[in-house]
C-alpha cells in the first residue's frame, strides 16, 4: 500500500506515466512484472497505468491479464489486446492510442527490465528535462546476466559495429526500456520504417536527427526466467539487413 507521503506526491505531480507491455506467450512473466510494477509505483507515487497489448498469445497470457485488471482495477492495468503478432511499431502505435499518460515507457514483459530502474528514469528525465530516457547495459554499472557466451558476443558486437556506422550518441542502442515524452514517441514512430530489433535502434538514430535530448541510466539486463528468447536467425540476419539500411539512409 502506498504510504501517505507517496499519496502527497501524486496529488502534487501531473505527470502520469503509461507503461506499455507488448505480451506474447507471458502468462508466466506477466503477474510477476505487474506486481513489480503496482510495487514501485506505489512506493513512489507516480500516477500511472499499465497497458498491456496482448498479440493472440495461445499460452493464455490475455486471460492472466484479465485476472490482473481484476485484482488491480481497470484503471490501473489498461487491456488493449490484438487477434495476432503484428509487430512491435504497430504495438507500440496501438498502446499509445489508448494511453492517458502524458509519458510513455516502454519495456519487455518478460522480467529482463526490472521495474526498479523505473524511479531512476523519472528522476533523470526530471533532472535533465530529456525527452527520452533510455536504459544502458553498456556504461556506467550497466551489465547483463544470464547470456551465454555467444548472445554476449552478438549483442556486443552489433552495438559496436552500430556504434561506428551511425554514431548515435547513445551507448545502447538495441535495448528496448526507455521513457518517452509521449509526443516525442508518436513523431519518432511515424518517422520509422523498420521492423522488429531494428525498431529500437531506428527510434534513437531518428531522435537524434530530430534533435530530441536523450538522457542515460545504467541498468542490469536478466535473461527471461520463464519461456523461450525470441531471437534467432532471421531476427540478426533482418538487423544487419536493417542497420545497413540505416547507415545508407541517415
Amino acid at each position: 500500500m502506498a504510504s501517505r507521503k507517496s499519496s502527497d506526491k501524486c496529488k502534487e505531480g501531473a505527470d502520469k506515466y503509461s507503461v506499455l507491455l507488448p505480451t506474447y506467450n507471458e502468462r508466466e512473466n506477466l503477474p510477476l512484472i505487474v506486481w513489480l510494477l503496482v510495487k514501485y509505483f506505489g512506493e513512489t507515487g507516480y500516477n500511472y497505468e499499465v497497458i498491456v497489448i496482448d498479440d493472440g498469445s495461445p499460452d493464455g497470457t490475455l486471460e492472466i491479464a484479465e485476472q490482473l485488471q481484476k485484482i488491480y482495477g481497470s484503471d490501473k492495468i489498461v487491456l488493449r489486446p490484438r487477434p495476432k503478432k503484428l509487430g512491435l511499431g504497430t504495438a507500440y502505435i496501438h498502446g499509445m492510442q489508448h494511453a492517458t499518460g502524458n509519458y510513455i515507457i516502454i519495456m519487455d514483459a518478460d522480467l529482463s527490465h526490472h521495474p526498479k530502474f523505473i524511479p531512476e528514469f523519472i528522476r533523470r528525465q526530471k533532472d535533465g528535462n530529456y525527452d527520452i530516457v533510455s536504459g544502458t547495459r553498456y556504461s556506467g554499472d550497466g551489465g547483463v546476466y544470464g547470456w551465454d557466451l555467444k548472445r554476449k558476443v552478438i549483442s556486443r558486437g552489433a552495438n559496436f559495429i552500430t556504434q561506428i556506422l551511425l554514431r548515435p550518441g547513445a551507448s545502447d542502442l538495441t535495448g528496448s526500456f526507455r521513457l518517452y515524452r509521449k509526443e516525442v514517441l508518436q513523431k519518432l514512430v511515424e518517422k520509422c520504417v523498420s521492423k522488429g530489433y531494428v525498431f529500437q535502434m531506428e527510434m534513437i538514430v531518428r531522435a537524434r536527427q530530430l534533435g530530441y535530448s536523450i538522457g542515460e541510466v545504467p541498468i542490469s539486463f536478466v535473461d527471461r526466467v520463464y519461456g523461450e528468447s525470441k531471437l534467432g536467425g532471421n531476427e540478426i540476419v533482418s538487423f544487419v539487413k536493417g542497420l545497413l539500411t540505416l547507415f545508407a539512409t541517415t
